[in-house]
């Protein structure tokens, strides 16, 4: 990534966030921003609601499927996580684990399920470890948005802070176009951070694209300390996923990003995934 953010000075689990992270080229993000969020009466109060979006297109092999799945396993009951967890204004954060692939294939795996400790993140990762594996055709990032943010309006929680975790290995190439249900998403209040899986080189054949992480970074997050946390080697997945959701749990923000005012073109056309689509199908 070009950008590199410093360390909350102070903050004992953001170190040790930042400290998992030495070998991916990136640090923690410094400074908490916290979003008021409606909710329905009666609605258990929470530090954050995240909806944890998994991709399960075919471009996953079942490598990279068990892989995910361990990772999250891993991260929710690991002691990183757990120790930001209590560091939180409630102590508590609510959380549901969905994959998703084309249009027409979005599955919520764990219901919205409250973590307020050991118990409840053995719980919650037994459950993910139990689900049956499927997988499908194409690859809809945008699909995958719009069926998360209605969860929101029916979790049961009211959390400080509502965040959107999309992972996925690919570009969007169905559904409606990515950056703008991403402007959608946003204009609700919701954060979107990505986890974008790079370990194949590109391939017109299963339309992997070169810079993943830039284009998640230019097309698919979003809000305040929206950040991403690319994955380029598959003994990164547990270290990754855990320090994504330690950043997450302890509602961290990146300092913005600088981006040169001589840059005129894109980095990456947010339309990449949909050009490949139709180069190689016709339609």
């Amino acid at each position: 990534m070009r950008a590199r953010i410093a360390i909350v000075a102070g903050v004992a689990v953001m170190v040790m966030a930042a400290a998992a992270l030495a070998g991916l080229g990136f640090a923690a993000p410094a400074g908490p921003q916290r979003l008021a969020q409606p909710a329905a009466p009666g609605a258990v109060p929470v530090d954050v609601e995240l909806i944890l979006a998994v991709d399960v297109s075919y471009s996953m092999d079942p490598e990279e499927q068990a892989l995910q799945r361990e990772g999250y396993m891993a991260a929710v009951t690991s002691h990183e996580f757990l120790q930001a967890l209590r560091e939180g204004m409630h102590g508590r954060v609510a959380m549901t684990y969905v994959e998703w692939a084309g249009t027409h294939h979005r599955d919520i795996i764990v219901p919205w399920r409250l973590i307020d400790g050991p118990e409840s993140a053995d719980g919650f990762a037994a459950d993910i470890g139990r689900a049956r594996y499927t997988r499908a055709s194409r690859t809809s990032i945008s699909g995958a948005l719009l069926f998360a943010v209605p969860l929101f309006d029916s979790s049961g929680y009211r959390g400080v802070r509502r965040v959107i975790d999309v992972s996925g290995d690919g570009a969007n190439n169905a559904g409606p176009l990515v950056a703008l249900t991403r402007d959608e998403v946003l204009a609700k209040g919701i954060v979107i951070n990505g986890l974008p899986i790079m370990l194949k080189r590109p391939n017109l054949g299963t339309m992997d694209i070169d810079r993943l992480d830039v284009y998640y970074e230019d097309c698919v997050i979003g809000g305040p300390g929206a950040f991403v946390i690319p994955i380029k080697a598959r003994d990164q997945f547990k270290q990754a996923i855990r320090t994504k959701l330690v950043l997450e749990v302890a509602g961290r923000t990146p300092k913005p990003r600088i981006v040169p005012a001589s840059a005129k073109a894109p980095r990456i056309s947010c339309t990449i995934g949909e050009k490949l689509w139709q180069d190689r199908w016709g339609n």
